[in-house]
């Protein structure tokens, strides 16, 4: 477990991890919009180094963000091959035995991965510096405006938060799984495509089972526990916005309209 770093709460007491849990989540949206506003690899540079000084005031790690990239790496080599493969774009940059690879391709490739790389450092910046009990008060009260369109802000807060708690469980599940059938015989890596196929279903069928068993435990545990969703509660703690909050919105404001300025002059 300690090697699960996605979804992962760290304590610390550091000014990020003091900052009210909605200004933070307002921050993420805020420069996950910036990271799609194209203004090409300088822009990439700045986020970049904005996001790496949050880690270092959060006192987080390089190693952290990179066990937070590892079970992610198998989907982002995949996009990049099937990107490189099917956008025929630019000029040609590689032609070997016929088949052509064209600068487009790479560097749209380049583009999403830098992107993928930043959206899971920010989010994972978010989630190491917030209470699970945070976030969920803080996505709650931000959704509190669109309860008068009949939106389950609660409800929605609750599943939000039980989601991002179970990441981690869910991967160490799967690690177990793997475990176990290796030790069985089964063969994750090696053998022929039908071999592989047959091989990752007897690790998702175990996994969705085990998942939804976890589920049913956790909704008796709720229901033993009284929990209606509808009911009106009030809270213990309660969240209070300081001037430090508002001063870190401006300046996550500020470098999205710079970003914006940017966009149109290049």
């Amino acid at each position: 477990m300690n090697n699960i770093a996605l979804g992962r709460y760290i304590p610390g007491d550091s000014i990020i991890h003091r900052l009210d849990p909605r200004i933070k989540i307002c921050c993420m949206l805020l420069l996950l919009i910036t990271i799609f506003i194209p203004t090409g690899f300088y822009g990439y540079l700045l986020i970049s180094g904005i996001s790496l000084l949050a880690l270092s005031i959060a006192k987080l790690s390089i190693s952290f963000v990179l066990k937070a990239l590892r079970p992610m790496m198998i989907m982002m080599i995949m996009l990049m091959v099937i990107n490189i493969l099917v956008v025929k774009t630019g000029n040609v940059l590689i032609n070997i035995y016929g088949f052509e690879i064209y600068d487009g391709a790479v560097f749209q490739t380049l583009y999403i991965f830098i992107r993928l790389v930043l959206m899971i450092l920010i989010t994972t910046i978010l989630t190491a510096t917030t209470k699970p009990l945070d976030l969920t008060l803080g996505i709650e009260d931000l959704l509190e405006p669109f309860a008068r369109f009949k939106v389950p802000a609660h409800e929605i807060a609750m599943m939000i938060s039980i989601a991002i708690r179970f990441i981690p469980t869910l991967i160490e599940e799967t690690q177990r799984i793997m475990k176990a059938q290796a030790s069985r015989g089964v063969d994750l890596q090696e053998g022929k495509f039908k071999e592989k196929i047959m091989a990752i279903l007897s690790l998702i069928v175990p996994l969705f089972v085990s998942s939804f068993q976890r589920a049913e435990d956790l909704a008796n545990a709720m229901e033993a526990r009284g929990y209606v969703p509808d009911a009106k509660r009030t809270r213990y703690k309660q969240l209070h916005v300081r001037v430090s909050d508002i001063f870190v919105l401006a300046l996550v404001f500020m470098i999205l309209a710079g970003m914006i300025v940017m966009a149109i002059i290049l």
